[in-house]
Protein backbone atom coordinates (compact mmCIF):
# COMPACT_ATOMS: atom_id res chain seq x y z
CA UNK A 1 0.00 0.00 0.00
CA UNK A 2 1.01 3.53 -0.40
CA UNK A 3 2.13 4.85 2.35
CA UNK A 4 -0.22 8.39 3.62
CA UNK A 5 1.65 10.44 6.42
CA UNK A 6 -1.20 10.68 8.66
CA UNK A 7 -1.54 13.13 11.47
CA UNK A 8 -0.24 10.92 14.18
CA UNK A 9 2.70 9.69 12.08
CA UNK A 10 3.42 13.28 11.77
CA UNK A 11 3.65 14.20 15.65
CA UNK A 12 6.08 11.54 15.97
CA UNK A 13 7.94 12.99 13.01
CA UNK A 14 7.93 15.93 14.85
CA UNK A 15 9.24 14.89 17.99
CA UNK A 16 11.78 12.19 16.48
CA UNK A 17 13.57 15.04 14.59
CA UNK A 18 13.99 17.42 17.45
CA UNK A 19 17.58 16.88 17.88
CA UNK A 20 18.40 16.95 14.58
CA UNK A 21 17.22 20.34 13.53
CA UNK A 22 15.45 23.11 15.13
CA UNK A 23 12.66 23.38 12.06
CA UNK A 24 9.78 21.88 12.58
CA UNK A 25 9.39 19.95 16.08
CA UNK A 26 8.21 22.82 18.34
CA UNK A 27 5.13 23.58 16.25
CA UNK A 28 3.79 20.05 16.67
CA UNK A 29 4.41 19.79 20.06
CA UNK A 30 4.45 23.24 22.05
CA UNK A 31 1.92 26.24 22.28
CA UNK A 32 4.27 28.79 21.61
CA UNK A 33 2.98 32.47 22.45
CA UNK A 34 2.53 34.75 19.32
CA UNK A 35 3.42 38.33 19.51
CA UNK A 36 0.77 40.03 17.35
CA UNK A 37 1.52 42.31 14.58
CA UNK A 38 -1.27 45.02 14.30
CA UNK A 39 -2.96 45.38 11.33
CA UNK A 40 -3.92 48.53 10.47
CA UNK A 41 -7.89 49.55 8.91
CA UNK A 42 -7.73 49.15 5.39
CA UNK A 43 -6.18 51.40 2.94
CA UNK A 44 -7.32 52.79 -0.84
CA UNK A 45 -6.30 49.97 -1.82
CA UNK A 46 -8.11 47.27 0.66
CA UNK A 47 -4.89 46.18 2.42
CA UNK A 48 -4.54 45.50 6.27
CA UNK A 49 -0.57 46.91 6.85
CA UNK A 50 1.39 47.17 9.94
CA UNK A 51 2.24 50.95 10.44
CA UNK A 52 4.88 52.20 8.56
CA UNK A 53 3.91 49.94 5.18
CA UNK A 54 2.49 51.23 1.99
CA UNK A 55 0.71 49.96 -0.97
CA UNK A 56 -0.06 50.46 -4.46
CA UNK A 57 -1.70 48.75 -7.35
CA UNK A 58 0.53 47.77 -9.94
CA UNK A 59 -1.90 45.71 -12.60
CA UNK A 60 -5.10 44.51 -13.12
CA UNK A 61 -5.91 41.04 -15.16
CA UNK A 62 -7.43 42.57 -18.39
CA UNK A 63 -6.15 46.31 -18.18
CA UNK A 64 -3.20 48.03 -20.36
CA UNK A 65 0.35 48.15 -18.22
CA UNK A 66 1.55 51.76 -18.62
CA UNK A 67 -0.68 51.74 -22.23
CA UNK A 68 1.67 48.90 -22.62
CA UNK A 69 0.01 45.28 -22.76
CA UNK A 70 -2.61 43.90 -21.18
CA UNK A 71 -1.75 42.03 -17.52
CA UNK A 72 -2.41 38.46 -17.39
CA UNK A 73 -5.58 36.55 -15.88
CA UNK A 74 -4.98 34.79 -13.09
CA UNK A 75 -1.78 35.66 -11.75
CA UNK A 76 -0.23 33.03 -9.40
CA UNK A 77 3.64 32.03 -8.23
CA UNK A 78 6.19 34.71 -9.16
CA UNK A 79 9.59 35.69 -8.41
CA UNK A 80 12.22 38.75 -8.45
CA UNK A 81 15.25 38.60 -10.97
CA UNK A 82 18.01 41.68 -10.71
CA UNK A 83 19.10 42.82 -14.08
CA UNK A 84 22.44 44.22 -14.92
CA UNK A 85 21.02 47.49 -15.69
CA UNK A 86 20.79 47.76 -11.57
CA UNK A 87 16.72 47.20 -12.27
CA UNK A 88 15.05 44.10 -11.36
CA UNK A 89 12.19 41.93 -13.18
CA UNK A 90 8.87 40.40 -11.34
CA UNK A 91 7.84 37.68 -13.13
CA UNK A 92 4.26 36.83 -12.35
CA UNK A 93 2.66 32.97 -13.92
CA UNK A 94 -0.82 33.26 -15.05
CA UNK A 95 -3.58 29.77 -13.75
CA UNK A 96 -5.96 30.80 -16.61
CA UNK A 97 -6.52 27.74 -19.05
CA UNK A 98 -4.63 29.83 -21.78
CA UNK A 99 -1.83 30.64 -19.13
CA UNK A 100 1.61 31.84 -19.31
CA UNK A 101 4.39 34.22 -17.93
CA UNK A 102 4.28 38.00 -17.98
CA UNK A 103 6.85 40.41 -16.58
CA UNK A 104 7.06 43.64 -14.95
CA UNK A 105 9.95 45.52 -15.25
CA UNK A 106 11.70 47.96 -12.49
CA UNK A 107 14.01 50.31 -12.38
CA UNK A 108 16.79 51.22 -10.06
CA UNK A 109 14.52 53.74 -8.28
CA UNK A 110 11.76 51.47 -8.37
CA UNK A 111 9.58 52.64 -10.52
CA UNK A 112 7.06 50.67 -12.84
CA UNK A 113 9.20 50.55 -16.40
CA UNK A 114 7.05 48.62 -18.14
CA UNK A 115 4.91 45.25 -18.72
CA UNK A 116 6.25 42.01 -20.94
CA UNK A 117 4.84 38.84 -22.01
CA UNK A 118 7.30 36.02 -21.68
CA UNK A 119 5.35 33.07 -22.58
CA UNK A 120 2.21 32.84 -24.51
CA UNK A 121 -0.25 30.50 -26.49
CA UNK A 122 2.46 27.60 -25.00
CA UNK A 123 1.14 26.58 -21.31
CA UNK A 124 -1.79 26.03 -19.62
CA UNK A 125 -2.66 26.65 -16.30
CA UNK A 126 0.66 28.13 -14.85
CA UNK A 127 0.52 27.64 -11.24
CA UNK A 128 3.88 28.10 -8.87
CA UNK A 129 7.37 27.43 -9.89
CA UNK A 130 10.68 28.54 -8.36
CA UNK A 131 13.44 30.75 -9.66
CA UNK A 132 16.88 29.04 -10.59
CA UNK A 133 20.38 30.08 -9.35
CA UNK A 134 21.68 30.73 -12.99
CA UNK A 135 18.32 33.07 -13.47
CA UNK A 136 15.37 31.42 -15.34
CA UNK A 137 12.24 30.60 -14.05
CA UNK A 138 10.59 27.48 -13.81
CA UNK A 139 7.07 27.63 -14.23
CA UNK A 140 4.77 24.65 -13.78
CA UNK A 141 1.56 23.92 -15.42
CA UNK A 142 -1.13 22.48 -13.23
CA UNK A 143 -3.07 20.00 -15.20
CA UNK A 144 -2.76 15.62 -15.40
CA UNK A 145 -0.45 16.45 -18.34
CA UNK A 146 1.53 19.30 -17.57
CA UNK A 147 5.03 20.08 -18.00
CA UNK A 148 8.01 22.84 -16.30
CA UNK A 149 9.38 25.05 -18.31
CA UNK A 150 12.26 26.96 -18.04
CA UNK A 151 11.81 30.97 -18.97
CA UNK A 152 14.40 33.52 -19.64
CA UNK A 153 13.53 36.93 -17.95
CA UNK A 154 15.26 39.27 -20.30
CA UNK A 155 14.77 37.70 -23.43
CA UNK A 156 11.45 35.81 -22.77
CA UNK A 157 10.16 32.59 -24.59
CA UNK A 158 10.76 29.06 -22.79
CA UNK A 159 11.83 25.72 -23.45
CA UNK A 160 9.65 22.00 -22.38
CA UNK A 161 11.02 19.94 -19.61
CA UNK A 162 9.32 16.61 -20.33
CA UNK A 163 12.28 14.76 -18.09
CA UNK A 164 10.99 16.69 -14.93
CA UNK A 165 7.90 14.66 -15.24
CA UNK A 166 4.30 15.02 -16.53
CA UNK A 167 1.89 15.88 -13.86
CA UNK A 168 -0.19 18.57 -12.09
CA UNK A 169 2.96 20.36 -11.31
CA UNK A 170 2.76 22.88 -8.19
CA UNK A 171 6.17 24.49 -7.60
CA UNK A 172 9.90 23.44 -7.69
CA UNK A 173 12.55 24.41 -6.18
CA UNK A 174 16.07 24.43 -6.91
CA UNK A 175 19.06 22.96 -4.36
CA UNK A 176 22.32 24.69 -6.17
CA UNK A 177 24.24 22.23 -3.86
CA UNK A 178 23.33 19.09 -4.34
CA UNK A 179 22.24 20.03 -7.93
CA UNK A 180 18.43 19.21 -8.06
CA UNK A 181 15.36 20.21 -8.19
CA UNK A 182 12.61 19.30 -5.93
CA UNK A 183 8.64 19.32 -7.54
CA UNK A 184 5.26 19.37 -5.39
CA UNK A 185 2.44 17.88 -7.07
CA UNK A 186 -1.07 19.26 -6.56
CA UNK A 187 -3.16 15.98 -5.93
CA UNK A 188 -5.19 15.29 -2.95
CA UNK A 189 -2.71 11.84 -2.79
CA UNK A 190 0.54 13.75 -4.80
CA UNK A 191 4.02 13.12 -4.21
CA UNK A 192 7.34 14.69 -4.21
CA UNK A 193 9.62 14.26 -6.80
CA UNK A 194 13.39 14.79 -7.18
CA UNK A 195 15.03 15.85 -10.43
CA UNK A 196 18.87 14.69 -10.63
CA UNK A 197 20.13 16.34 -14.16
CA UNK A 198 22.62 14.10 -16.06
CA UNK A 199 24.76 18.04 -17.01
CA UNK A 200 24.40 20.31 -14.16
CA UNK A 201 22.62 23.09 -15.28
CA UNK A 202 20.92 21.93 -18.23
CA UNK A 203 17.77 20.39 -17.25
CA UNK A 204 16.40 18.86 -20.43
CA UNK A 205 18.32 15.26 -19.17
CA UNK A 206 18.39 13.52 -16.13
CA UNK A 207 16.35 11.19 -13.74
CA UNK A 208 12.96 12.04 -11.71
CA UNK A 209 13.04 9.72 -8.40
CA UNK A 210 9.48 9.61 -5.90
CA UNK A 211 10.19 10.39 -2.04
CA UNK A 212 9.22 7.74 0.51
CA UNK A 213 8.86 8.74 4.24
CA UNK A 214 9.35 6.10 6.92
CA UNK A 215 7.52 6.61 10.27
CA UNK A 216 11.00 7.81 12.11
CA UNK A 217 10.68 10.58 8.77
CA UNK A 218 13.64 9.18 7.23
CA UNK A 219 13.47 10.02 3.39
CA UNK A 220 14.47 7.84 0.52
CA UNK A 221 14.39 8.40 -3.21
CA UNK A 222 13.22 5.96 -5.60
CA UNK A 223 13.09 6.28 -9.45
CA UNK A 224 10.31 6.46 -11.45
CA UNK A 225 9.22 3.63 -14.39
CA UNK A 226 7.29 6.51 -16.91
CA UNK A 227 8.29 10.01 -16.02
CA UNK A 228 5.76 11.29 -19.25
CA UNK A 229 2.73 9.42 -19.11
CA UNK A 230 -0.03 9.59 -21.06
CA UNK A 231 -3.27 10.02 -20.07
CA UNK A 232 -4.15 6.61 -20.63
CA UNK A 233 -0.96 5.29 -18.85
CA UNK A 234 -0.25 5.26 -14.72
CA UNK A 235 0.56 8.63 -13.68
CA UNK A 236 3.65 8.85 -12.23
CA UNK A 237 2.19 9.33 -8.35
CA UNK A 238 1.06 5.73 -8.78
CA UNK A 239 4.10 4.17 -10.26
CA UNK A 240 5.85 3.29 -6.93
CA UNK A 241 3.87 1.48 -4.23
CA UNK A 242 6.71 2.57 -1.77
CA UNK A 243 6.20 6.18 -2.38
CA UNK A 244 4.66 8.54 0.31
CA UNK A 245 1.39 10.29 -1.29
CA UNK A 246 1.15 14.51 0.11
CA UNK A 247 -2.19 15.76 0.51
CA UNK A 248 -2.59 18.50 -2.10
CA UNK A 249 1.25 20.00 -2.80
CA UNK A 250 2.06 23.47 -3.20
CA UNK A 251 4.75 26.08 -2.50
CA UNK A 252 7.94 24.72 -2.40
CA UNK A 253 11.63 26.95 -1.53
CA UNK A 254 14.85 26.24 -0.60
CA UNK A 255 17.05 27.51 2.22
CA UNK A 256 20.36 26.77 3.64
CA UNK A 257 19.70 23.02 2.90
CA UNK A 258 16.61 22.90 3.73
CA UNK A 259 13.41 22.52 1.40
CA UNK A 260 10.53 24.04 2.69
CA UNK A 261 6.91 23.12 1.60
CA UNK A 262 3.56 23.12 2.24
CA UNK A 263 0.67 20.75 1.53
CA UNK A 264 -2.91 22.41 1.60
CA UNK A 265 -5.23 19.89 1.83
CA UNK A 266 -3.91 19.14 5.53
CA UNK A 267 -2.79 22.51 6.55
CA UNK A 268 0.73 21.48 6.81
CA UNK A 269 4.51 23.44 6.50
CA UNK A 270 7.28 20.85 5.90
CA UNK A 271 10.98 20.79 6.07
CA UNK A 272 13.06 18.10 4.34
CA UNK A 273 16.63 18.51 5.78
CA UNK A 274 18.50 17.91 2.74
CA UNK A 275 21.90 17.05 4.93
CA UNK A 276 20.06 14.25 6.89
CA UNK A 277 17.56 13.06 3.98
CA UNK A 278 14.54 14.08 6.85
CA UNK A 279 11.49 14.92 6.28
CA UNK A 280 9.27 16.73 9.47
CA UNK A 281 6.30 19.37 9.99
CA UNK A 282 7.03 22.95 11.09
CA UNK A 283 3.07 23.99 11.08
CA UNK A 284 -0.07 22.14 10.97
CA UNK A 285 -3.03 24.15 11.46
CA UNK A 286 -4.76 21.74 13.42
CA UNK A 287 -2.46 21.04 15.71
CA UNK A 288 -1.54 24.77 15.90
CA UNK A 289 -2.96 26.05 19.13
CA UNK A 290 -2.83 29.66 17.40
CA UNK A 291 -4.63 28.11 13.79
CA UNK A 292 -3.14 31.77 12.25
CA UNK A 293 -2.45 30.27 8.87
CA UNK A 294 -4.84 28.35 6.81
CA UNK A 295 -4.81 27.28 3.49
CA UNK A 296 -1.59 27.30 2.74
CA UNK A 297 -0.23 27.80 -0.75
CA UNK A 298 2.76 29.85 -2.05
CA UNK A 299 5.98 30.22 -0.01
CA UNK A 300 9.10 32.87 0.24
CA UNK A 301 11.24 33.14 2.58
CA UNK A 302 13.18 36.28 2.87
CA UNK A 303 14.92 38.23 6.44
CA UNK A 304 15.15 35.18 8.42
CA UNK A 305 11.68 34.00 8.17
CA UNK A 306 8.98 32.04 5.99
CA UNK A 307 6.57 34.22 4.58
CA UNK A 308 3.43 31.61 3.02
CA UNK A 309 0.38 32.85 1.31
CA UNK A 310 -3.13 31.72 1.65
CA UNK A 311 -5.61 30.49 -0.53
CA UNK A 312 -8.81 31.52 1.30
CA UNK A 313 -8.33 31.57 4.49
CA UNK A 314 -8.43 34.93 5.75
CA UNK A 315 -6.41 36.44 2.36
CA UNK A 316 -3.08 37.30 4.47
CA UNK A 317 0.28 36.94 3.71
CA UNK A 318 1.73 35.12 7.36
CA UNK A 319 5.51 35.29 8.38
CA UNK A 320 6.61 31.93 10.36
CA UNK A 321 9.40 30.84 12.82
CA UNK A 322 11.57 28.18 12.37
CA UNK A 323 9.59 27.04 15.46
CA UNK A 324 5.94 27.32 14.03
CA UNK A 325 5.08 30.47 15.55
CA UNK A 326 2.95 32.46 13.15
CA UNK A 327 2.53 36.65 12.84
CA UNK A 328 -0.13 38.05 9.80
CA UNK A 329 1.86 40.95 8.18
CA UNK A 330 -0.78 42.04 5.59
CA UNK A 331 -4.70 40.86 4.54
CA UNK A 332 -6.77 41.24 1.62
CA UNK A 333 -10.19 43.01 2.77
CA UNK A 334 -13.10 41.89 0.24
CA UNK A 335 -11.68 39.47 -2.20
CA UNK A 336 -13.87 36.89 -0.78
CA UNK A 337 -12.96 34.09 -3.42
CA UNK A 338 -9.59 34.81 -4.38
CA UNK A 339 -6.22 33.79 -3.17
CA UNK A 340 -2.90 35.64 -2.33
CA UNK A 341 0.03 34.36 -4.69
CA UNK A 342 3.49 35.02 -6.07
CA UNK A 343 5.22 37.08 -2.52
CA UNK A 344 8.32 37.97 -3.51
CA UNK A 345 10.69 40.93 -2.21
CA UNK A 346 12.77 43.19 -4.88
CA UNK A 347 16.98 42.82 -4.01
CA UNK A 348 16.70 45.46 -1.68
CA UNK A 349 14.13 43.67 0.69
CA UNK A 350 12.38 46.38 1.43
CA UNK A 351 9.79 46.33 -1.36
CA UNK A 352 7.43 42.64 -1.74
CA UNK A 353 5.18 41.85 -4.74
CA UNK A 354 1.95 39.50 -4.88
CA UNK A 355 -1.59 39.23 -6.39
CA UNK A 356 -4.76 38.52 -5.25
CA UNK A 357 -4.89 36.05 -7.88
CA UNK A 358 -8.98 36.56 -8.67
CA UNK A 359 -9.92 40.05 -7.49
CA UNK A 360 -13.22 41.27 -7.27
CA UNK A 361 -15.44 39.95 -9.87
CA UNK A 362 -12.71 37.60 -11.21
CA UNK A 363 -9.73 40.11 -12.08
CA UNK A 364 -6.37 39.48 -10.59
CA UNK A 365 -4.77 42.47 -8.56
CA UNK A 366 -0.98 42.78 -8.30
CA UNK A 367 0.46 45.12 -6.14
CA UNK A 368 3.63 46.30 -4.26
CA UNK A 369 3.93 46.54 -0.62
CA UNK A 370 6.93 48.79 0.68
CA UNK A 371 8.04 49.24 4.02
CA UNK A 372 10.46 47.96 6.75
CA UNK A 373 10.35 44.24 5.90
CA UNK A 374 13.42 43.21 7.62
CA UNK A 375 12.68 44.84 11.00
CA UNK A 376 9.04 43.29 10.85
CA UNK A 377 10.90 40.25 10.89
CA UNK A 378 13.44 40.96 13.32
CA UNK A 379 11.44 42.21 15.95
CA UNK A 380 8.70 39.14 14.90
CA UNK A 381 11.93 36.19 15.44
CA UNK A 382 13.34 37.72 17.69
CA UNK A 383 10.32 38.43 20.50
CA UNK A 384 11.21 36.43 24.04
CA UNK A 385 8.62 33.26 24.10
Amino acid sequence: MDQHLDRRTALRLAISTATVAAVGAAACTTSPPRIDVELLTPDPNGLMLPRGFRSQVLARSGSRVRGGPYWHMDPDGGAVFPRSDGGWTYVSNSEHLIGGVGALDFGQDGQLLRARPLLVGRTSANCAGGATPWGTWLTCEEHPLGRVWEVDPDSGGGRPLPRMGVFRHEAAAVDPVGRAVYLTEDEPDGRLYRFDPEVWPDLSKGTLRVASVDPAGSVSWLPLRNPTPTIAQTPTRRQVRASTAFDGGEGAVHRDGHILFTTKGDGRIWDLDLRSQRCAVLYDVESSPLATLSGVDNIATAHGGIYVAEDGGNMELVLVADDGRTWPCLRVIGHDRSEVTGPAFDPSGTRLYFSSQRGVGGRGVTYEVTGPWAELSRRSLTATR
